[in-house]
């Protein structure tokens, strides 16, 4: 006999029930809190019975690692997964009503209908799990650096209006924003134009060296003309000085945090087995590699290079219904946006680099795609789907030679 163990999970608590083929209840809808003394409770129960358990739950963010965690550390055969399956496969009525207690009936039924569905489990390590946690960190750190920028562009406008494009932003391998640096020390256009210009190259000369930059004449002297041509809406006064300063302040410390994040992540992206066949992958540098280990993890637990493109959603379902076949189909999009954005980021720096990276694969074919007219998206996540190809086959092969 079967016996599926159906779990609903909400934060802090899970709705739980459990059944038998055709229907049979063993536990009515119970709720249990995601604490020890609480899910002990729940495996005491389960001990008492002799027939096979496989426990489903959906996979809902942070909120189902404590109580997959603890199932798997008693031994229980545990199936997360995808919402979006389990909600394809909840709608087959007419009124669909939805709570907890019906959920969790659905979710073992779920598991009886699809009892003998291959299931293998890549438990991930320690490692893999803060290496994961760090690359969701630094995602959202980066969009609060974008909300910063945008803060700090801003203020820019109203005091050194046109600076934008001359110097250099955030660099991910130092951590340096010359850009940033340049505006704190002058915040306004007056702090420039009341040098010559002659003057105020030796002053930027000065600061360059003194800040670890390489020191442009051509840079400085176009500096000095914006600021000369500018119009500023915004007085050289204290109050502007503390505008400025305070963002540029914030936007450091952001700087700061993201440079930590990815230093720790490549020092333990180091250790994993695959590291240095996905660091030798072309486009792939200390900033991206990293957060492709991360993101992806064991890429063994897709079944196929299909299901990771799916998992990053840069799949284009194919569409057909009789003699109608959909040519024109879009990129689903329901995947990770951590990993579109790998993705990107990817893709532009193979794009910047043609020349140097000739004759790999995924170059080629980028440039292949071109060649054809595609669009320049177009074309950089057809790429991106080759290169996740060639990855989950490199990786795959990696780490089980490192089983044997």
């Amino acid at each position: 006999m079967l016996i599926s163990v159906g779990v609903d999970v909400s934060k802090e608590k899970s709705t739980i029930c459990i059944l038998k083929p055709y229907g049979e209840v063993i536990m009515s809808p119970k709720d249990y809190e995601h604490t020890q003394s609480d899910l002990k409770k729940l495996v005491d129960q389960l001990e008492d019975f002799e027939e096979e358990i496989h426990v489903t739950m959906e996979a809902t963010g942070n909120y189902h690692f404590p109580i997959a965690a603890y199932l798997k550390k008693k031994d229980y055969d545990v199936r997360i997964i995808n919402p979006l399956e389990m909600k394809r496969y909840r709608c087959q009525g007419i009124r669909n009503p939805k709570t907890d207690s019906i959920d969790a009936v659905m979710i073992a039924q779920y598991g009886i209908d699809f009892w003998f569905r291959p299931s293998q489990d890549y438990a991930d390590d320690n490692e893999r799990i803060e290496l994961k946690a760090l690359g969701m960190q630094y995602f959202k750190t980066m969009k609060t650096r974008q909300d910063r920028c945008l803060v700090l562009e801003s203020v820019i406008d109203r005091t050194l209006p046109g600076i934008g494009g001359i110097l250099n932003d955030y660099d991910k391998h130092t951590g340096k924003d010359k850009k940033s640096d340049f505006v704190y020390d002058f915040y306004h256009a007056d702090k420039i134009t009341v040098y010559s210009e002659k003057r105020f190259c030796d002053k930027y000369a000065s600061w360059s060296k003194k800040k670890g930059y390489r020191y442009s004449e051509k840079e400085a002297r176009q500096l000095y003309s914006i600021a000369k041509d500018s119009i500023p809406t915004l007085p050289s006064s204290e109050n502007t000085k503390l505008i400025v300063q305070d963002a540029v302040k914030i936007l450091r410390e952001v700087d700061a945090s993201l440079y930590d994040i990815l230093t720790r992540m490549n020092e333990i992206a180091k250790c994993m087995p695959e590291y240095a066949t996905v660091m030798e992958m072309k486009g792939v540098g200390v900033s991206i590699g990293p957060r492709l280990i991360a993101e992806i993890g064991d890429p063994r637990r897709f079944h196929s290079a299909k299901a990771l493109i799916a998992y990053a959603g840069i799949d284009a379902p194919p569409y057909q219904s009789g003699k109608f076949t959909g040519t024109e189909r879009h990129m689903s999009k329901r995947g990770s946006r951590i990993m579109r954005k790998i993705g990107f980021e990817l893709m532009d720096t193979i794009n910047k680099h043609q020349k140097l990276y000739a004759g790999d694969p995924v170059c080629d074919y980028f440039l292949a795609k071109r060649s054809e007219g595609k669009k320049y998206r177009v074309a950089m996540f057809a790429a991106y789907n080759k290169f996740l190809r060639i990855y989950h086959a490199r990786v795959s092969s990696v780490l089980n030679e490192s089983v044997e």
